[in-house]
Order: structure tokens, then C-alpha cells, then sequence
């Protein structure tokens, strides 16, 4: 009788592991047929030239900008990642209809967002439905990149100099968030084989790792380096609660952004660099037992302060992307943190019913706290990235014995 008690106990343990599983493979099925749902209603929205960036729903409105700013490949590169996991040929013909327009920034050489406007939107195109045009239009972005590029401060230039971002004409600001453009130089170097755009990732990714990390490795959001000497002449913040607080959104680029240089170079220095962060992440005692991050790990009202939720689906991603490259027991670590993130993301509170929200589905984030743009609203990098995120999620699911 005793045996027959503990076998049923074992029996129970393990159909209740199972719907834990399944209840997060739910979670994201639900979620992405309700992401569908929701940019199929977003694309009735906006017209071709405008790319959705934020919704205001005191004020029932949605925002959007141009193809130059920093956000246009986003929508376009959701739309794709969506077709892909669900199979709708109607945001796919959107998605085509937006890239039309979009493929003038290519050569846009006043911005280090390249690859967030082009690799995030072409480079899945490419990646999807492969073309001599979509080559063509990424290795020019590549080139519009790389023109930005100072050898004597080792950087690309995200921002040209001006009073609000504290840099003096013969300066150069360089922000964290430059760590996510670096992924389109590495396709240009396998497509084309000149190893120019390698080497410029490699030095970027090199210089900020001194600069831009303290020795906790939480980092700066901007460090500004003078042009002639090569020099840091400021290590502050735009967009973080204070210069030397961690900035949420920028601890996020920085691990995602050391886990693609280890893709992409197999270099150990780079995986080392990513999991300081990521442990100075886990770790920190202002990340909340949900794990979905405060907008700042320093905000002045904590507990009190704003979760960031685009902070929160880039970590995901990040992590589930590590776990692959970490040992046994370190990936396992990331991987559940990933999946509690996902969990607790893929609720109502975060995830947005059909028909509200503006029709984008992540909830909660935090753009630019200190200039009090874009609070407590959705964003189309959280979207973006939450849906890669799920994505990656259903692959190592069905791919990785160490996921289990």
C-alpha cells in the first residue's frame, strides 16, 4: 500500500511538472495568436510612411513617427517574426509594404540605429525570403554604419553632438544601446567577406567594455570620448535615473548585445562579459521576485517606481539565447529566469486584450523616464522583442534536452 501511495504521489509530481510546461507553451500560443490579432489591427492604423511607436490611451492616441527614427524597423521586423510563427500572409504583404518605404535609410549615415531600423526589419527579410535587393539594401546600411566609425576613439558614433546629449563639437557620444547595431557589421563581413566590418564590431565592442562597465558591471548609458585624443571626457546618462545608476533598458542591450559578439566571434572574453552582466542583473537586490525589472535598478521610489516591460523581454531573449552557450548549470539558471520572466510577462496584466493597447501587445514600458516621454506605454522594441523572445522560447523547447 505504501508503494502504491508513492507511486501515485510520483505520478501526480510529474503530470503537475508537465502542465507547468504546457502551461507556459499555452501562455505563448495564446499570446502570439493575440499578437496577430492585434498588429492585423495596428496595420489598419497607420498608413505607409508612418511606423507605429507608442499608444497614449488617456488620450486614445496612437504615435508614430517616420522611417528615420530609430524605431521604424521594429514594426516590420514583428510583422515578420509574427508570419513566421503563426503563418499570416496578411501581415506578411504589410510587412513588404513597409520595407518599401523603409529601404531609403540604407543610406542614412547620421544615425547608429542601422541595425535596429535595418537589420531588424531586413535582415529577417532576408533571413525569410532571401534576395539580391535585400543583400544589396543591408550591405549598404552596413557601409551608412561603418562610415560612423572613429579609429582614434575605437567607436562608432551613435549621436552627433549637441547640447542635449552634452557633447561638444569635437566630441563623440557613444550610448550602450550602440552594442545592438553591431549584429548587421558581422552580416556584412560573412556576405560580402571583408573583414572592415568585423574589425570596426570588434573595436566597439572592445572600447566599451572598458568604458562603458564599472567593476560591478552595471554600465553607463553614455560615455563621451573627444575625437582627437581618444580620450572619455564623460561617463553619464539621458535616460537612467542618474549617471551612476543602472539603467534597466541599458543593462539589457549590454548582455544582448556581448551574447551576439559571442555568436558571431566565439571569442570567451565576450560570453565572460555576458554573464557578468547578466549575473550583476540576477543578483541585483532591487530586481523584484517577478523579475521583470524596475526602469531603473537605482530609481529613487523603489518599490514603488515603474517596471520596464521592453527591459524585461529583452533580458528574456538575451538569457535564453546565453543559456545555450553557458555549462549545464549556469544555463539552466538563465533558462528559468527566462521562463519565470516569460510567465509573469504573458499575463493581463502585461499582455494587452484585442482591440486595446492601440493594437500593440506588451503593456508597461518605460521609454525616457527623465524627459517623461513614452511612460507606462507600450513600445514597439518590447513588442519586438517579446515576440522574438517566445520564439526562441518554442525552438529550445522542442531542440535542447538542457531546456527541460
Amino acid at each position: 500500500m505504501k508503494k502504491y501511495y508513492l507511486l501515485l504521489l510520483a505520478a501526480v509530481f510529474f503530470v503537475a511538472a508537465g502542465f507547468r510546461k504546457q502551461n507556459l507553451e499555452e501562455k505563448i500560443n495564446a499570446a502570439l495568436q493575440t499578437a496577430v490579432q492585434q498588429y492585423a489591427y495596428l496595420s489598419k492604423q497607420v498608413s505607409v510612411g508612418k511606423y507605429p511607436k507608442t499608444y497614449f490611451a488617456d488620450k486614445n492616441e496612437l504615435e508614430t513617427s517616420d522611417s528615420g527614427w530609430w524605431c521604424s524597423g521594429f514594426y516590420p521586423g514583428t510583422l515578420l517574426y509574427l508570419d513566421e510563427a503563426k503563418g499570416s500572409p496578411e501581415l506578411k504583404k504589410e510587412a513588404f509594404k513597409v520595407l518599401e518605404d523603409l529601404k531609403k535609410e540604407q543610406f542614412n549615415t547620421t544615425t547608429h540605429d542601422l541595425g535596429f531600423m535595418m537589420f531588424c526589419s531586413f535582415g529577417n527579410a532576408q533571413r525569410l525570403n532571401p534576395s539580391k535587393e535585400y543583400e544589396t539594401i543591408l550591405m549598404n546600411s552596413a557601409k551608412s554604419l561603418a562610415s560612423r566609425f572613429n579609429p582614434i576613439t575605437g567607436c562608432i558614433k551613435s549621436w552627433d553632438p549637441a547640447p542635449w546629449n552634452h557633447a561638444a563639437k569635437d566630441e563623440s557620444p557613444v550610448i550602450i544601446d550602440n552594442m545592438m547595431n553591431l549584429e548587421l557589421l558581422f552580416w556584412a563581413t560573412k556576405h560580402s567577406g571583408d573583414s572592415t566590418y568585423y574589425k570596426i564590431a570588434v573595436q566597439h565592442a572592445d572600447k566599451t567594455m572598458v568604458n562603458h562597465f564599472r567593476k560591478d558591471y552595471s554600465s553607463y548609458h553614455e560615455v563621451v570620448y573627444n575625437n582627437e585624443t581618444g580620450k572619455v571626457t564623460k561617463q553619464i546618462t539621458n535616460q537612467g535615473a542618474a549617471d551612476d545608476s543602472s539603467w534597466a533598458r541599458g543593462q539589457a542591450w549590454g548582455l544582448y548585445g556581448y551574447v551576439v559578439m559571442y555568436r558571431e566571434t566565439k571569442d570567451v572574453k565576450y560570453l565572460n562579459h555576458a554573464k557578468h552582466i547578466a549575473d550583476y542583473i540576477l543578483n541585483h537586490p532591487n530586481l523584484p521576485a517577478d523579475k521583470i525589472p524596475y526602469w531603473d535598478f537605482n530609481a529613487p521610489n523603489i518599490p514603488n517606481a515603474l517596471r520596464d516591460s521592453s527591459a524585461a523581454s529583452l533580458i528574456a531573449s538575451a538569457l535564453l539565447e546565453l543559456g545555450g552557450y553557458a555549462d549545464k548549470k549556469e544555463g539552466i539558471r538563465y533558462y528559468d529566469t527566462a521562463k519565470t520572466i516569460l510567465s509573469n510577462l504573458l499575463t493581463p496584466e502585461y499582455i494587452a486584450a484585442v482591440g486595446t493597447n492601440g493594437g500593440f501587445l506588451l503593456k508597461h514600458g518605460v521609454g525616457n523616464m527623465p524627459n517623461k516621454t513614452e511612460i507606462d506605454t507600450p513600445l514597439s522594441y518590447g513588442d519586438y522583442y517579446l515576440v522574438e523572445a517566445m520564439m526562441r522560447y518554442k525552438t529550445l523547447a522542442k531542440t535542447n534536452p538542457n531546456f527541460k
